[in-house]
């Protein structure tokens, strides 16, 4: 390991999470891991990780402080709980956030640690899936001061190609939100799209073929519209219940700032209620289920 690079705490080996430990060890970061399930852990301590016992044991050693959580809620028990960062923080130390959380409860959080610890937030969510995870190509929207964003920048260039200051603390989880509105509502309409070529007698496998580099055309329908087609539902890469959570995250956020966002408010009462049916933690792949004929 570069004695030169900082040391690394990472909370959340999830289907995100392992793969971008899994390139930070790569790149010679000293990497500290702690997961709820420690049994998620093994494969990075084989591969030279530490494992803290606790989310405040990852504070020791550690420059640096990494969560990618499921949500809001999940967060803010890592980090104030009993045993959380917030009690092994000390000044110095920046807690990165790459979860996708509330705006409003990221700035909350972040005032609150500064003034239990002193510790420093940056809100970094991010876009590109497990794919984007693994080959290192996420998509980074970060929110806080540009003086802690250039401290971390180099470890998020690690995760992304590319890393964008969007504003202040919380100015990261709001461009996650305007992601996922747009997310959600292209995987429900390619969902209908491939339900209506099937019953059309078209054949939906040649669909997104047939669009790339047209208008319509997004890695979400190249992706997702041969799953779909071939009722490819396996091996799950992401969540039902993830973008159900964000689409309320967004439209929470829209009430709070009297904007108005209709498409995605029906988009989350269709998410809801396809993940009602036994769903929500499936591959959103699964949507397109909810618009076959069940005749």
């Amino acid at each position: 390991m570069n004695s030169a690079l900082p040391s690394l705490g990472f909370a959340g080996i999830g289907l995100m999470g392992l793969p971008m430990c899994r390139r930070l060890l790569a790149a010679g970061y000293p990497l500290t891991v702690w997961n709820r399930s420690p049994e998620k852990c093994a494969e990075l301590v084989a591969a030279g990780a530490r494992m803290a016992a606790t989310p405040a044991q990852l504070c020791e050693g550690s420059d640096l402080l990494l969560l990618c959580l499921a949500d809001t809620a999940v967060v803010r028990d890592v980090v104030f709980g009993e045993q959380g960062i917030a009690a092994g923080g000390r000044p110095g130390q920046l807690l990165v956030d790459l979860s996708s959380l509330e705006p409003a409860a990221t700035r909350e959080m972040a005032a609150q640690l500064h003034a239990q610890c002193a510790m420093g937030w940056l809100d970094a969510p991010v876009s590109g899936g497990t794919p984007g995870a693994e080959a290192g190509t996420l998509a980074i929207m970060a929110g806080g001061t540009a003086h802690d964003l250039e401290r971390v920048r180099p470890v998020l260039l690690t995760l992304g190609q590319r890393v964008t200051h969007m504003g202040g603390v919380g100015a990261g989880q709001v461009t996650k939100a305007c992601n996922q509105m747009i997310v959600a509502c292209n995987a429900l309409v390619i969902a209908e799209v491939v339900a209506l070529a099937e019953q059309s007698g078209v054949d939906a496998r040649l669909i997104a073929e047939a669009l790339a580099g047209g208008f319509a055309d997004s890695k979400p329908l190249q992706i997702l519209a041969p799953q779909m087609a071939q009722s490819r539902f396996e091996p799950v890469k992401w969540h039902v219940r993830t973008l159900l959570k964000d689409l309320d995250g967004a439209v929470k956020l829209s009430r709070e700032q009297g904007a108005a966002t209709p498409l995605s408010g029906l988009a989350a009462q269709l998410m809801r209620l396809h993940g009602s049916q036994g769903y929500l933690e499936k591959d959103p792949a699964t949507l397109v289920e909810m618009y076959r004929s069940k005749a």
